[in-house]
């Protein structure tokens, strides 16, 4: 038996979302996902995100190079370093989102899972699917503990 885990979540709870800019929103929703960790001077994931989340709405998909070209446009736009934006960065990120089901790819581009909001994605991915699946793993470990019950 080996300790990789075969899925892994963390969801964390914050205040109720009000008032808040977009990118300050977006790093919120990496955070509670996981995504971000607190402290972090390395967010660049929270660009990368917004990006495709304004692509999505053209239903658009775009590759590693026109990502990196917006996501640096956008630490810019908010006078942030553009640190962390290597290629091999991107991908590394681009690929934790695919990790993580909220993004596809097709033909070396990407997008948002189905093209659909961030919101049905959570919903219908790891709500409906990871969450239960990893919650029933824990009761079969914590069952084994107690004699197989």
């Amino acid at each position: 038996m080996k300790d990789i885990p075969l899925s892994e979540i963390t969801l964390r709870k914050y205040e109720k979302p009000a008032g808040l800019e977009k990118r300050e929103l977006v790093k919120k929703i990496c955070l509670s996902l996981g995504l971000l960790q607190l402290g972090d001077s390395r967010d660049v994931i929270v660009d990368i995100l917004m990006v495709l989340i304004d692509a999505n709405k053209e239903k658009k998909k775009l590759n590693s190079d026109e990502i990196k070209i917006k996501a640096e446009e956008s630490r810019k736009k908010y006078s942030l370093e553009t640190r962390g934006l290597a290629e091999s960065n991107i991908r590394r990120q681009l690929k934790r989102l695919r990790d993580n089901m909220l993004i596809e790819k097709s033909e070396n581009k990407y997008y948002l899972a189905e093209h659909a909001s961030l919101k049905e994605i959570f919903e219908n991915s790891i709500e409906r699917f990871v969450i239960p699946q990893t919650i029933e793993r824990i009761k079969e470990y914590l069952g084994e503990l107690d004699g197989g019950d």
